[in-house]
């Protein structure tokens, strides 16, 4: 299911979280190893790009 704007990066999160609490794991298929490799890398450009943004935001940063 596609996320909506108005939840994206909430549903995002909790994805994200999963898959990097999961990161050392084994993966089924070179498709999802190939997948795991762009995801990392994709973090990687977000932070070289935005890593020294500073977003105010009053909303809790870290709900799991």
């Amino acid at each position: 299911m596609a996320n909506m704007s108005y939840c994206r990066f909430e549903n995002t999160y909790r994805d994200l979280l999963d898959c990097y609490r999961n990161l050392d794991g084994s993966v089924n298929s070179k498709s999802e190893q190939r997948y795991r490799d762009s995801l990392v890398n994709l973090c990687k450009d977000i932070v070289n790009e935005y890593g020294d943004v500073d977003f105010d935001d009053d909303d809790d940063e870290n709900e799991d």
